[in-house]
């Protein structure tokens, strides 16, 4: 296991305000006039001046120089960031140890993604050098390899698979910012239409334009601003690189990354898995919910399929999960509406997707550069 972070990081700094723009098909609009309304809403949302930004971090945003003219800021903290999903959870990680130095006192983290209008190809002849160098370019047909490996080895069952989408796509009913508002049963689930097997229709992410905006400073600064501070009180982070000729394919699922990230973002927050309100796990593809569940040890190692039945992850349910519909029915936003959502639910914003006594949220990326945020009210 990794060395302990230092535990004064611990509640340092908070979210102060946050924003999306709306999810769907825009081809009128580039990644930074989304971008911009993302920010727009995150700033009105904290109640700070704009002169006040001085850090500034972008994620599939072309230019971080372009974007700060267009936002009309001049930061002395950047941050640019490739592409990869696994970035929002990096990101918070980065911004959060720059606020505790003192480098910058308010950063904006912005993402920004005009996927759907533009066509774009997860996977293919569009992208062999992102996920994979020998030519296996398909993220989903590495985690259908990696559903089938956990169906071989535990039992685990597309119907048991099913429960997440299910749930998932119940809560993107109750949000308005969804791109999928039909209910799904397990039923249709398993005979929606095979993609890379075992996976299918419903257990792929939805890839959209959209963007997604965070405001963080630190706990002190925090206290006199608009919106009751969220403290991330806890950090894990683990890259996997002596694995990554499959870059989107773990032969132990993530298993000991995440088990490590979950040792230190606990121990961080002085929490365990019985203290967490809500999970927001990042869902490219159903299966990566069920491998997160058993690295961070809400259930044990092969348990997860059972440990999903019966609507546990549904709102009522004993671990509300991705309570915005995720990346399977919100919108594919690479986590960061996810950490988004974190915010929201603990501030309590959320009417009937709201989970009630809702005062430490989790949010966890199960990828080749793991990493988990753990979310608190205090």
């Amino acid at each position: 296991m990794s060395t302990p972070i230092n535990a004064a990081l611990s509640r340092s700094v908070a979210v102060v305000g946050v924003g999306n723009a709306p999810y769907g098909s825009f081809p009128d609009k580039d990644e930074y006039a989304l971008a911009a309304e993302a920010f727009t809403q995150a700033l009105q949302d904290s109640g700070l001046e704009k002169s006040q930004i001085d850090g500034i971090g972008v994620c599939r945003i072309p230019s971080y120089a372009r974007m700060g003219e267009v936002l009309g800021i001049d930061p002395r903290w950047t941050l640019t960031l490739p592409a990869h999903g696994r970035m929002s959870g990096i990101s918070i990680v980065e911004a959060l140890a720059a606020l505790h130095s003192g480098i910058a006192a308010y950063i904006v983290l912005l993402y920004s993604n005009i996927g759907r209008s533009r066509r774009m190809n997860y996977g293919g002849d569009e992208m062999p050098n992102v996920w994979d160098p020998w030519g296996f370019t398909s993220p989903g047909a590495g985690h259908a390899m990696m559903f089938r490996r956990h169906m071989e080895l535990y039992g685990t069952t597309t119907r048991q698979l099913a429960e997440i989408s299910v749930a998932f796509r119940k809560h993107a009913c109750l949000n308005p910012d969804a791109v999928m508002k039909k209910p799904i049963s397990i039923d249709d689930h398993e005979n929606s239409r095979p993609i890379t097997a075992p996976l299918r229709l419903l257990d792929y992410c939805q890839i959209n334009d959209g963007a997604c905006c965070m405001i963080l400073t630190t706990a002190e600064r925090a206290r006199d601003l608009r919106r009751p501070p969220v403290y991330i009180a806890g950090v894990g982070a683990r890259d996997n690189f002596r694995d990554s000729s499959l870059p989107n394919f773990s032969a132990d699922f993530w298993y000991a990354a995440l088990q490590d990230v979950a040792e230190q973002a606990y121990t961080m927050a002085g929490l365990g898995t019985q203290d967490v309100n809500a999970l927001m796990a990042y869902d490219n593809f159903s299966p990566t919910v069920l491998f997160s569940l058993e690295g961070l040890g809400f259930c044990k190692r092969g348990e997860s399929g059972a440990f999903v039945e019966g609507g546990r992850l549904a709102l009522g349910g004993a671990l509300p999960s991705n309570t915005d519909g995720g990346h399977l029915s919100n919108s594919y936003m690479q986590g960061w509406a996810l950490n988004v959502e974190s915010v929201r639910q603990l501030r309590g914003e959320l009417g009937a997707r709201q989970v009630a006594g809702c005062k430490v949220v989790q949010y966890v990326a199960a990828t080749p550069c793991t990493r988990s945020i753990i979310y608190t009210l205090d």
